[in-house]
């Protein structure tokens, strides 16, 4: 059919085509130059030079590796947290949930790409028609067409073009919201993790407790059976007995919950970690030091300040978009095609239709709603930055209370094993002068109660160590590494 209208068209259409050609030409040049509206300026955040809270107790400064920050819990060195973490990556429900919005922001953003290329719609028919004998002859005839119409809309002014910026910025904050999904995720884990395992250290402790108040409550209890002490003694002994006791039910359902928030965040059933968890390990030892990057590098690592700049980009882009209505519109309309009453001419070259042409539209009066349109998307752009500089602010302050936390709470618990020391001998001293006859069984109890907490605060204090360890990387956005928008799904 080309070759029909190469060799039979004359010279004054090969003129008018000639000229169509240039002008489409200069079309092209000019869409591929212009570009309403801000180009968007990477913001970098406002960060101090250094961290205002003091780096102490194993914290250092320097350059984190970002191969240990994408796996930090491995320096904990606990073989069967590193596979929760592994499992969780692999099953847990929001993270699919958030890649699943990653392709649908990737397919968004090929929705507005396709708007850069012409559209083609293929048509054909057949069909019959009789005219009136009143009105005309009324004679039958048949009418067949085939063809192409094509239509395309020359983005001279850039609006497609920045539509498609507006898109490509949205995909890269959605993946970096499936990045902080994913730290999140990790930190949960770990953090449940380690509260699992403080629960069976508070166990524990508070069993071995138990067993050394029975055994005190026995020998008070055969005393007073001997007569060589009142029945006070006995029941004191008894009630700080049951009191030991009445703790193993709260951290039982303390240690049960956690399990069964450990299975959902690895997508799987509560109860369903209950056999492989029910064996009772220590709380996972800290490093013996941990790197603390430079402010500004820990704040472009983490996810939620990124999310907010690409967010800032988008809407910025968005500008663009609404600036471009401003402007008149221009599109290339062809069409290609076969036009018969006789099926058997169809395909004839006397039977062939095209046409082309360029088409403008200017809206030139609307009140005001481009302009205030424009408005909105720069009132839009403005909140933006204002969240991303919320964000910064809020990233700062998380991790200079990690920090603080972190240091502190070593403190605090070399002063808990001091006191634990101390309330040991001071509970052992009480008890031999009691025997002894030289005090009464007021001062074993007050030195027992003592003891019996400050046992537990430890237990606590340990796991909070760690804790607040997890919680740290979680500050620095650790869990997480660069990932290519290259591929389907980021799974």
């Amino acid at each position: 059919m080309i070759q029909f209208l190469k060799r039979d068209h004359s010279r004054q259409d090969n003129k008018s085509l000639y000229l169509g050609i240039q002008l489409f030409a200069v079309v092209l040049v000019l869409s591929g130059c212009m570009k309403v509206g801000p180009d968007y300026q990477l913001v970098e955040p406002a960060a101090p030079e250094a961290w205002h809270t003091e780096l102490e107790k194993g914290l250092i400064s320097g350059s984190m590796d970002p191969a240990m920050l994408a796996q930090w819990w491995t320096v904990l060195e606990d073989p069967q947290l590193s596979d929760l973490e592994e499992r969780a990556v692999k099953g847990n429900l929001d993270l699919k949930d958030a890649g699943a919005r990653i392709n649908e922001a990737r397919a968004m953003r090929g929705i507005s790409q396709a708007s850069l290329f012409p559209t083609v719609d293929a048509k054909g028919g057949a069909g019959k028609s009789r005219s009136s004998e009143s009105s005309g002859t009324g004679n039958e005839k048949d009418h067949y067409a085939i063809g192409f119409d094509a239509g395309w809309e020359v983005d001279i002014f850039g609006g497609v073009q920045r539509s498609v910026e507006a898109a490509q910025a949205n995909l890269e904050a959605t993946r970096e919201d499936l990045n902080g999904v994913l730290v999140s995720l990790l930190a949960e884990v770990a953090l449940n993790y380690v509260e699992l395992r403080t629960f069976q250290a508070r166990l524990e402790t508070t069993e071995a407790d138990i067993k050394a108040l029975q055994e005190s409550y026995e020998i008070n209890f055969s005393r007073n059976q001997s007569g060589l002490i009142s029945e006070l003694s006995v029941q004191e002994s008894l009630r700080i007995l049951e009191s030991a006791r009445s703790k193993i039910p709260a951290l039982e359902i303390g240690l049960e919950t956690t399990k069964n928030r450990l299975a959902v965040l690895l997508g799987e059933s509560p109860g369903s970690l209950h056999k492989e968890l029910s064996r009772r390990m220590p709380i996972p030892v800290l490093p013996v030091s941990m790197v603390v990057g430079i402010p500004a590098e820990t704040l472009r690592h983490r996810p939620d300040v990124r999310y907010a700049e690409r967010k800032l980009a988008a809407q910025t882009a968005r500008i663009g978009v609404a600036t471009a209505d401003l402007y008149p519109k221009f599109h290339l309309i062809g069409t290609l095609g076969l036009e018969s009453i006789s099926a058997g001419d169809l395909f004839q070259a006397s039977s062939r239709v095209w046409g082309i042409g360029p088409t403008a539209s200017w809206r030139i009066f609307d009140g005001g709603a481009i302009r205030q349109n424009i408005q909105v998307q720069n009132a839009r752009q403005e909140q933006a930055l204002i969240h991303y500089e919320a964000t910064v602010l809020r990233a700062l302050e998380e991790i200079e209370n990690g920090l603080l936390a972190y240091a502190k709470e070593q403190l605090r618990r070399e002063s808990i094993a001091k006191a634990s020391t101390a309330a040991e001998r001071a509970e052992q001293l009480a008890r031999d002068q009691y025997q002894a006859g030289l005090v009464t069984f007021n001062n074993v109890i007050d030195a027992q109660r003592a003891l019996l907490l400050l046992r537990d605060e430890f237990a606590q204090s340990n796991g909070a160590v760690t804790a607040n360890l997890v919680r740290l990387y979680k500050a620095f956005g650790g869990g997480w590494e660069p990932v290519s928008d290259k591929g389907q799904t980021v799974m």
